[in-house]
């Protein structure tokens, strides 16, 4: 069961949407047959210890239509009321997205946030408008609007995703509660039109942690995610509650500039790959969440690989930033901590 009542989406979110939005990404089994249900059930107990306030449950790791029902499921049951619980609803197509975001609200997932397929090639900004809506409509539960260019707007509009179309979005769709704010890059322009016009009206939300120090202090951002804050243990949070308070906002910004290591890795890594390729690098991000106490194991292609090299660039980013990084050999990523 959803933790608001129909029609009270948006008016919940604001009240209830503080602190980071973390990722989950399904563990399989060791022949790739099945769910790994202790495996997940671990990283979302990682997630609470490391003080995230809510989870996206990541549909882009090969599970069918079914199992990311049964996965949703999982996360949902051991997130219970400290997590808030975020369908990421990115299937090939519009029937099958919006029937994943069906089984998500009757498995008691809490908020939505709509993804658009590879071959949805819209030729105006009414097609994007449309889609969006008819995932609404698969249920009551609030949507996060993933504003950016990686779905291939820009050609429509040079931001990716334009003010006028957020602006239609939340005045007809009245489960739009929040914006992950990406939009306009190189820059942040773009990000900062979004949080000037729809700051008061939903929660926005710049998941960038390299942002945060700008967006907190004029902005008063209060809630950060969807992103793989996992890489930073549980350094993001507590960056995130020392900066929004005046008199701890210098010890903020030393958290800040003691991540720089482990963010100057993930810059190097994985910032490059998701834009050589326009896919999040989720071996990656899997491999940089075990390394400080995650599950890691076994994820289906297609997927980039992970090499040794950049392993060794991301352990020694975390290491020199002080996270807590197992001593373990890099082999054992590729089983998990929790074997099946």
């Amino acid at each position: 069961m959803a933790k608001y009542s129909r029609g009270e989406a948006r008016q919940w979110a604001k009240e209830s949407l503080v602190g980071c939005c973390g990722c989950v990404t399904p563990t399989f089994t060791a022949d790739l047959s099945d769910l790994n249900e202790e495996a997940i059930r671990h990283d979302i107990r990682m997630e609470k210890r490391y003080g995230m306030s809510a989870v996206l449950i990541v549909s882009e790791a090969g599970t069918t239509l079914e199992e990311m029902a049964r996965f949703c499921e999982i996360v949902a049951d051991e997130a219970g009321d400290d997590l808030i619980t975020v369908l990421q609803a990115s299937q090939p197509t519009l029937a099958e997205t919006v029937a994943s975001a069906e089984d998500a609200a009757r498995v008691g997932v809490d908020l939505v946030m709509p993804s658009y397929p590879l071959y949805f090639r819209p030729s105006t900004f009414d097609e994007v408008f449309d889609f969006t809506k008819a995932v609404a409509s698969a249920s009551e539960l609030g949507l996060i609007i993933f504003g950016m260019d990686a779905f291939g707007f820009g050609r429509l509009h040079p931001s990716g995703f334009p003010i006028d179309l957020l602006e239609r979005m939340v005045e007809e769709i009245p489960q739009v509660c929040a914006i992950k704010n990406e939009i306009g890059a190189p820059g942040v322009g773009g990000i900062a039109a979004v949080f000037e016009a729809f700051r008061d009206r939903v929660v926005v939300s710049d998941p960038q942690e390299l942002n945060a120090p700008a967006w907190i202090a004029n902005y008063g951002m209060r809630f950060m995610g969807t992103s793989n804050y996992e890489t930073f243990a549980g350094e993001v949070p507590r960056m995130l509650g020392l900066l929004s308070e005046p008199s701890t906002w210098y010890e903020g910004m030393d958290l800040y500039w003691k991540l720089a290591p482990v963010r100057q890795a993930n810059a190097a890594v994985c910032s490059n790959l998701t834009m050589g390729s326009g896919l999040v690098p989720r071996m990656h991000a899997k491999y940089q969440g075990w390394l400080v106490g995650f599950n890691g194991g076994p994820i289906r292609q297609p997927h980039m690989r992970i090499s040794a090299a950049q392993m060794g660039i991301l352990r020694r980013g975390a290491e020199a930033s002080g996270l807590p990084v197992t001593d373990a050999d890099d082999d054992l990523f590729y089983v998990g901590r929790n074997p099946k």
